[in-house]
């Protein structure tokens, strides 16, 4: 016999449950896309406000990098603020015991 009792397997169960809910929580898509649009907009708003006359002649006089940026900023902030305002429910194990599943 082993000792690794049933209680140890729950245990070892239960800790991978939480280490997997914390992996989903962390690698949320919104998270993620969110970033990575700030990021850009960052990017893409600083390159918008340091355009030359000629940058601005090319795109018919609106500067398109601007609010290009400010659109990605304010699509990154939205995913952002969603994942902060309706974040991942927290998912209890659960109690009691199980029965494995039988085959007839």
């Amino acid at each position: 016999m082993s000792d690794y009792s049933e209680n140890d397997a729950q245990r070892e169960v239960s800790d991978l449950e939480k280490k997997s809910a914390t992996a989903a929580r962390l690698f949320d898509i919104r998270r993620i896309i969110g970033g990575l649009f700030v990021v850009y907009g960052v990017i893409v708003t600083i390159a918008g406000i340091t355009a030359s006359d000629a940058d601005l002649d090319k795109a018919g006089g609106i500067n398109i990098n601007l609010w290009t940026g400010l659109g990605m900023l304010a699509l990154g902030l939205f995913f952002l603020a969603w994942l902060w305002l309706r974040p991942l429910p927290v998912t209890e194990p659960p109690t009691g015991e199980q029965s494995p599943p039988t085959t007839e």
